[in-house]
């Protein structure tokens, strides 16, 4: 069994961000041997990173806060993930990063893609992603999903219809993204094991 998570990357007050996650939630559903589960920033109250330890020194003991033990147990439980995110000023939101920043070595060695909207689909915010991701020696995957700033208007203005629309012409990125976060973490659970 695969288990993949998708990370809702947001927590501000009547975010978009539930609608997207939930989609790609919903083609990972519709994969053989795969558990999906959202992992909703809002259910990990962590404190801004303020260790005097970083989380990747060797031998360093658990961190205390509770929140900080819960998200990384939930992290090293996952073999993938899909971070679904909005772009705010050119960069993925403060909360994400700092999500990232708070663990290191269960985030090893496994597959990364990326749902995403605002200006220009969220593009520069997941080019960011990506270059943390390498740094914390993830395989961020080639396909990602980048929604146009109409389905945020259409989210403030209620129209349930028009994001359905919107999210339902990107199924087939969608099946291209999780196609190949898949086979990234098949190799790469695979590779895991062999060298444990």
């Amino acid at each position: 069994m695969t288990n993949v998570s998708v990370i809702i990357g947001s927590t501000r007050e009547h975010r978009f961000s539930d609608a997207p996650a939930r989609w790609i939630k919903e083609h990972l559903d519709r994969r053989d041997g795969v558990t999906a589960r959202v992992l909703d920033l809002r259910d990990f109250p962590l404190p801004f990173f303020d260790s005097a330890m970083l989380p990747g020194i060797p031998g360093r003991p658990q961190y205390d806060n509770k929140a900080v033990q819960e998200w990384t147990a939930a992290i090293a439980a996952s073999d993938a993930f899909v971070v679904a995110t909005p772009e705010y000023n050119f960069a993925p939101p403060a909360v994400l990063k700092n999500a990232l920043d708070w663990v290191y070595a269960e985030w090893q060695r496994k597959p990364i893609g990326f749902v995403s909207w605002g200006s220009v689909g969220g593009a520069r915010a997941v080019q960011q992603l990506r270059e943390i991701s390498v740094e914390l020696q993830m395989a961020p995957i080639r396909h990602a999903v980048h929604l146009p700033v109409e389905a945020i208007f259409a989210h403030f203005q209620g129209n349930a219809d028009q994001i359905a629309a919107t999210l339902k012409a990107k199924d087939e990125h969608a099946t291209a993204l999780v196609d190949d976060l898949l086979w990234w973490a098949s190799a790469l659970k695979t590779a895991r094991t062999i060298t444990a």
